[in-house]
């Protein structure tokens, strides 16, 4: 596995999209006809979505076969009393190598970028050690790999009923129940699975 984690670079805290990408910071959820097996009812926050394209995180699976300190060890981030940890998952199928960390507002270091006001995005090795030190963010989501997109490919996908965008929630999104989040996800929009078709398209 590559180094997941990058040393820090620079800060932003202006959220990562313009008002125009109306997708970042919101979940995408699979149709129940998603043809990629990859994505089958799957929900993605996606962190950037522009004319160059979309990257967003898987939030609905664990990455098997990969634990916290695994993850400590190969950095070699020693922390001499670890005081905290998170569960790793799948972000997607992309650079499974690479780490990225979704959290709250109240950790922002260099190399953090602002999604929205309540959500921000960081992957520098600096913000593993807070956590383990028991002194990152209150909340915060783990994940190796990332979903992308290349221009207008994300809203072609939509245009063919693959994904719905829901309005995100914080709560939602770090919720460590991860078996019922596609369908609370989608209950946001009042969708019932069992009227839920190939002829809805996206919100």
């Amino acid at each position: 596995m590559k180094q997941p984690f990058k040393h820090a670079a620079g800060r932003s805290d202006k959220p990562a999209n313009p008002p125009g990408d109306k997708l970042t910071g919101q979940f995408l959820v699979a149709m129940p006809q998603m043809p990629d097996e990859r994505f089958a009812r799957t929900v993605i926050y996606i962190c950037a979505h522009s004319g160059e394209g979309a990257m967003g995180l898987v939030v609905n699976r664990l990455f098997q076969g990969v634990a916290f300190p695994d993850l400590l060890a190969q950095l070699h981030v020693e922390v001499e009393k670890p005081r905290g940890s998170l569960r790793v998952h799948y972000g997607g199928p992309v650079e499974t190598g690479r780490g990225f960390v979704l959290h709250s507002a109240d950790y922002l270091r260099e190399g953090s970028m602002a999604v929205t006001q309540e959500v921000v995005l960081t992957a520098t090795v600096d913000i593993l050690r807070a956590v383990a030190e028991g002194a990152g963010p209150q909340k915060g989501f783990l994940a190796l790999g990332y979903a992308g997109w290349g221009p207008g490919q994300l809203d072609q996908e939509m245009q063919a009923n693959g994904w719905l965008n829901v309005p995100a929630d914080a709560a939602l999104l770090f919720d460590p129940d991860l078996d019922h989040k596609w369908e609370r996800s989608l209950a946001r929009l009042g969708i019932d699975l069992s009227m839920l078709s190939a002829d809805i398209g996206h919100a």
